[in-house]
This record gives C-alpha cells, sequence and structure tokens, in this order.
C-alpha cells in the first residue's frame, strides 16, 4: 500500500464508510472533530464487501476495517495506512451465554482469534459478568493487522 496518509488529505475525498454505529465510525467521526475538518460522506453502508463495491464502481475513497481487506481477493484496490488517524478498535465475538457452542464454533472463535482456545472460551462462558470477562482479557496482546 501507499504511505501513511493525513486527515486533511482524508478529507478532500468523498467517502465510502460504515453506517454510523458500526465498526470504526464513531472513530472516524471522532478524527475529523478532533482536526475541526468535516468527513465529505457520500455512501454509508454495514458490510465492508458493500463499501468495497462502491469504491470498485468509482464513488469514494472506503474508509474501512484494516481486516476487511484482503489482498488475494481484492488486489484492484490500494490499501493506504491510515492508523495515524484513527484510534484502535477492537473486533469481539459475542453469543448468548444459555447458547450451547458447537465444536464448529468453536473452531470458528479460534480460526477467528487463535488466543481463544476451547478452554479460553469455556472459562469466560463460567464467569458471571461481562466486566469478569473484561478482567480476565484486559492483558493479553493481540496482534494487529
Amino acid at each position: 500500500g501507499k504511505k501513511a496518509i493525513t486527515i486533511e488529505e482524508l478529507a478532500q475525498y468523498p467517502l465510502v464508510t460504515y453506517t454510523f454505529g458500526f465498526t470504526g465510525r464513531s472513530e472516524l467521526d471522532t478524527a475529523f472533530n478532533r482536526a475541526g475538518l468535516t468527513p465529505r460522506i457520500v455512501f454509508t453502508a454495514t458490510d465492508a464487501d458493500v463499501i468495497k463495491t462502491y469504491v470498485r464502481l468509482g464513488l469514494g475513497v472506503g474508509v474501512i476495517a484494516s481486516m476487511a481487506v484482503d489482498p488475494v481477493a481484492d488486489p484492484d484496490l490500494v490499501r493506504v495506512d491510515a492508523h495515524d488517524i484513527f484510534s484502535h478498535s477492537t473486533t469481539k465475538i459475542g453469543f448468548r451465554r444459555s447458547t450451547f457452542l458447537r465444536s464448529y464454533m468453536y473452531d470458528f472463535i479460534q480460526r477467528f482469534a487463535p488466543h481463544l482456545t476451547r478452554d479460553v472460551v469455556d472459562a469466560a462462558v463460567a464467569l458471571r459478568s461481562n466486566e469478569e470477562i473484561e478482567v480476565m482479557f484486559k492483558d493479553i496482546k493481540l496482534p494487529e493487522k
């Protein structure tokens, strides 16, 4: 990808990004507010693949989570580093406490987040509250992509 971009440079383009309340959108609004700029958002969507389609149609520059860009599936898209503009965000996996987790669910969770082994997930489920779960994971160093 290209070198990093500044928020002032990004503000010059029409943007295609997430609908407010979805992945990273509040970080985008916060970053522009902090810089005293207004983003020129031309389209929003809840799904990164829809955003990438809008970008391919020439409707604007996409602002999406880095994990949503696949170098193999998206060779036509240019990835530009914006980590200096936006604060880091963490993707979480959620499920109802009463859900019986089948082995394929554990497999999915561990493929998505290799540190979440079956034993770790079971230990988290055994805790009484989300606050206790947050404490359990607070010192885990997550990989950055």
